[in-house]
């Protein structure tokens, strides 16, 4: 006779047989039924968040590092509704994660009891999936298409709701084995079509990264590169796709890209786009690269068949795995002597990254990222969320191996501190450092506690100018010197940090940056450094002056 479960222990046992070894949550009585049986499931390690929109960001992290679906629990009504911004991103940013939700019990729905919410209703536009389970038996079926739907063409999430009666049922089910990702392979009219514009190009370009991107497809896609000359660029965000240390590494796209790139990228005559849907920032506004791109041959390699010829008219779409794709690259006939482009790209592209002194200011962001370069090692996760902060370590970080930058694409602000969190969990033998702004710090600092908790070794670095900068800076532009809305009174960081147990410290000159983050790399645990900055420099390659002026 099959042993009976309560439907807690049945979800449980068919997310470990899935490959689940750590959940994200804020608990609710919802789903006290889950944290119940996860009583006695030790090989699931349970962090403990502080908002849920901090757990979801984490999860959507973990599932970025592992390329599994990171998980993640909270409760109906406010907590779902919290959890909805780390969904969002997700998707947008085509990553796998479940965001699992306690519901109401399945005889309450429809009165607009205690927290209700219509959760499906509520997420279908946010995630590739979501569904209700209304019959405990049925689990091992809802958790299995789940894990499926979440990794497979366009990684992506997926929501469960989770009626609270319905978990504490006791019935029999069968489990489900493991689900492994399926990919799309490459016909042989597509792989000669692609050869053929390859060998005739005179001005190739690769846009590179996003969906189903791996180490191993880095490796695959940097040797065919290297054999072709063929100059290389990350999508926004994305700048992890290949070490950037290789010779074909030709920088990234997104906001405030090197000018020299852009003038490549525009007399290009063949794009190779692998991975990339080519949204709204890597192509600056669509403008960049224009969805009929005239002039132009497009090769777009994407592993999900909805996102070829969506936006993009693509001469050659291809549908396939992207480490099929690259590994098929890397093993095919090349060139005697790779085209000299790559090499003149990776040149500008070293010019462009390398930082130099701004004059007349007290704490040089440009210049800490260089002493950051010369202090950590290559490998270091950098993670942050939005603002005009990150776009100095976008442009003066050289990103190692993938994984290494965890960053939405989504501009989501809050993201940076809940992502270090899973990245220090999930790769606790390298460094991790969260890059936040002040008006991104406060939006899920409170993670600094659940750090702590769950004895997390990672780095983070306020850049503090008193303003929302992003916001302020499109205000300058558009309403010169008519503030209104933008400035922000800050806490002290340092001292907040020391609060939750970390190790603090404050800069406020360039010259005192280098001493400090070598003593935090000293210490372990949460180490927060608290940079004062100037809201008058505010990118990396303007002021607020220069903005009025124009």
């Amino acid at each position: 006779m099959t042993e009976l479960r309560t439907g807690g222990r049945i979800l449980l046992d068919n997310l470990v047989a899935q490959g689940c070894d750590r959940i994200f949550h804020v608990p609710g009585e919802s789903f006290l039924a889950v944290l119940d049986a996860l009583h006695d499931m030790p090989q699931v390690d349970l962090v403990t968040c502080r908002q849920e929109g901090g757990a979801a960001f984490m999860a959507c992290a973990d599932g970025a590092i592992t390329g599994r679906p990171g998980i993640c629990f909270v409760t109906r009504g406010p907590g779902a509704t919290n959890a909805s911004i780390g969904v969002h991103v997700a998707m947008q940013d085509s990553q796998p994660m479940i965001l699992f939700v306690g519901d109401v019990d399945r005889g309450m729905r429809d009165r607009e009891g205690f927290q209700e919410v219509d959760l499906p209703a509520m997420f279908a536009p946010l995630a590739k999936w979501a569904t209700r389970i209304e019959d405990a038996a049925r689990i091992p079926e809802y958790v299995a298409r789940a894990w499926s739907v979440a990794t497979s063409g366009r990684p992506g999430p997926v929501v469960i709701a989770l009626p609270e009666d319905m978990l504490c049922d006791r019935v029999a089910a069968v489990d489900r084995p493991r689900i492994e990702r399926l990919t799309g392979e490459l016909g042989k009219a597509a792989y000669d079509a692609v050869f053929e514009c390859l060998r005739s190009a005179e001005r190739p370009v690769a846009i590179v990264g996003g969906a189903g991107w791996s180490r191993s497809t880095a490796g695959a896609f940097n040797a065919f590169a290297r054999n072709w000359g063929i100059p290389v660029a990350g999508a926004f965000r994305r700048q992890d796709a290949l070490p950037n240390h290789s010779p074909v590494w030709a920088g990234n796209l997104g906001y405030g890209p090197n000018p020299k790139l852009v003038e490549r990228i525009k007399s290009a005559d063949l794009l190779l786009v692998v991975g990339a849907r080519l949204g709204e920032a890597t192509t600056d506004g669509y403008s960049l690269i224009t969805p009929d791109h005239p002039g132009q041959t497009l090769i777009h390699v994407h592993p999900d068949a909805n996102e070829l010829n969506r936006v993009y008219r693509a001469d050659i779409p291809v549908c396939a795995g992207v480490y099929e794709f690259a590994d098929m690259l890397a093993c095919a006939d090349h060139p005697e002597q790779p085209r000299p482009d790559a090499a003149e790209a990776h040149a500008e592209w070293l010019e462009w990254s390398t930082p130099k002194p701004r004059n007349g200011v007290m704490l040089d962001l440009g210049m800490c990222v260089g002493a950051m370069r010369e202090l950590m090692p290559g490998d270091t996760l950098i993670c942050n969320g939005a603002g005009n902060f990150s776009g100095w370590w976008h442009r003066y970080w050289h990103y190692g191996v993938q994984p290494s930058q965890l960053a939405p694409t989504a501009g989501a602000m809050g993201y940076g501190v809940p992502a270090a969190v899973a990245a220090a969990l999930r790769a606790p033998d390298r460094q991790v450092v969260a890059v936040a702004g002040d008006g991104d710090f406060l939006m899920n600092g409170q993670e600094l506690a659940t750090a702590v908790q769950h004895g997390a070794n990672l780095i983070v670095i306020v850049v503090d100018n008193g303003a929302y900068g992003t916001i302020r800076m499109h205000q300058e532009r558009e309403f010169p010197a008519r503030l209104s809305g933008t400035t922000l009174h800050n806490p002290d960081f340092a001292a907040l940090a020391r609060a939750f147990g970390c190790w603090a410290g404050t800069v406020e000159r360039t010259e005192d940056f280098a001493p400090a983050l070598g003593r935090a790399l000293n210490k372990s645990g949460v180490r927060l450094l608290h940079l004062k900055t100037d809201v008058e420099v505010i990118t990396a390659a303007t002021t607020i002056t220069a903005i009025r002026n124009r």
